[in-house]
């Protein structure tokens, strides 16, 4: 009982396990005790029929494996390879051709080495879910990004001792209590009051950690924030579009998704954030996609899609993004935006040469800009789920400062691939600034 009361003290040795040893079970109210403790276990308890000294050198005989499931042990393995190794001369010595294919591993390694190669300080305001935490100490044992958790520090303390996790190095805020309190508070009353928002309301609502990590970016304390694992959507960005605000240049946040296929990454845009952007919207869209396929090493090729291509459709839907098309390729001239067009004229070279031989983009588009929401959301769900992709987003595009939303279904793989995205955001922001 002693060994295992370790588990729940700050002040001593965070223990693997607990080796009973010559087939001998624990009492029956000790038993009971361990079966009150909370799930998952504090400290695993084996019992083995093998004498003290037996089992010790059965123990050491045990040959360790780093298996593709275990995240945490592929996690310290490339962070200590990535510190200890020259990746550069390791390059030069190894006389290979680069691939023009990207596949979905090598497009995620390639995102956290970006975002290592300038490393940025990133608040997660759900400090206290479960994937958040184990996100949290794979990013630290790669040397990502430097972490901010938010919520009670008592409540953190206790669940990262439970999962075993070494969080050091984070650092813990718990909005409730912090001294930052106050001048954000202040911040959140001036942007607020012409909203008929009083100081006591404005108080209140900077206790909210989705504010308070909103205004930990705003002030700069942060470079970014990911939200998301616990709270929906709309929790993740109001904070957002009245703090940080959207882009001088652009009229609407938006958002896309990076679809890692089994050979190439596309950009789907707008899947998540817009019902029924106009054409105006719609141009913001698609040019704020494409600035953020090149933040990511993807060329972009701008396809404006509709259910017609060129000129050969009519109707309301199709001359919106005839407009949208006309609009974007007036502000950006430098861009290859072709629009109306089918995904087929746009994927497939095939079709290209019939329906648009002369076109740029036709059959080589990486970045798809849907009329709706209601056709972006299904088409990506369709295309994760039938070719198998990898979809890494929701990414929100058009705020001053990057701030990304998690589905509540989101994995640890998934949260690591955002914190990454968004630290790259973060640097892209930061060299605007300077």
């Amino acid at each position: 009982m002693g060994t295992m009361a370790t588990a729940m003290s700050d002040t001593s040795p965070n223990l693997a396990g607990l080796l009973l040893t010559g087939d001998m079970p624990p009492a029956p109210q000790v038993m009971h005790l361990i079966n009150g403790f909370r799930k998952p276990s504090p400290l695993p308890v084996m019992r083995v029929e093998t004498d003290t000294f037996t089992a010790a050198m059965n123990a050491n005989a045990v040959r360790p494996a780093l298996t593709p499931g275990n995240d945490r042990k592929i996690a310290a393995a490339l962070g200590i390879f990535e510190a200890h190794v020259d990746m550069k001369q390791l390059e030069k010595r190894i006389d290979v051709g680069r691939s023009d294919r990207v596949t979905p591993i090598m497009f995620e390694y390639e995102l956290i080495e970006k975002a290592k190669a300038d490393r940025k300080h990133i608040v997660l305001p759900e400090g206290e879910d479960e994937r958040i935490l184990r996100a949290a100490e794979i990013l630290l044992r790669r040397g990502v990004v430097d972490l901010t958790l938010l919520g009670n520090a008592e409540e953190i303390h206790h669940k990262k001792d439970l999962l075993g996790l070494d969080l050091k190095g984070i650092q813990i805020i718990d909005p409730a209590t912090s001294e930052l309190r106050r001048g954000f508070y202040q911040t959140y009353y001036e942007l607020r009051k012409h909203k008929s928002v009083s100081e006591e309301m404005a108080m209140d609502t900077i206790t909210d950690v989705n504010y308070f990590g909103t205004l930990l970016v705003n002030d700069g304390l942060a470079g970014g924030m990911v939200s998301g694992s616990i709270h929906t959507t709309g929790d993740t960005i109001r904070p957002a579009l009245q703090i940080i605000r959207t882009r001088p240049a652009f009229s609407i946040v938006s958002s896309v998704f990076l679809m890692c296929l089994a050979d190439r990454v596309l950009v789907y845009g707008d899947c998540a954030v817009n019902p029924d952007p106009n054409a105006e919207q719609l141009a913001d869209i698609a040019i704020n996609s494409a600035e953020t396929a090149a933040i990511y090493g993807i060329e972009p090729r701008v396809a404006m899609c509709s259910y017609s291509t060129g000129q050969s459709g009519k109707g309301a839907e199709v001359d919106k993004v005839r407009n949208a098309t006309h609009i974007a390729k007036e502000r950006r001239p430098d861009l290859k935006i072709e629009g109306p067009i089918q995904y087929d004229a746009a994927v497939d070279a095939g079709v290209a040469g019939t329906k648009l031989p002369e076109s740029e983009v036709a059959g080589h588009a990486t970045v798809f800009i849907f009329p709706d929401l209601n056709t972006g959301n299904n088409l990506y769900k369709a295309v994760q789920r039938s070719a198998n992709a990898v979809a890494i987003g929701p990414i929100l595009q058009g705020l001053n400062k990057p701030v990304n939303d998690l589905s509540r279904g989101c994995t640890i793989p998934d949260i690591v691939n955002t914190v990454a995205i968004t630290a790259i955001q973060a640097q892209v922001a930061g060299s605007h600034i300077d």
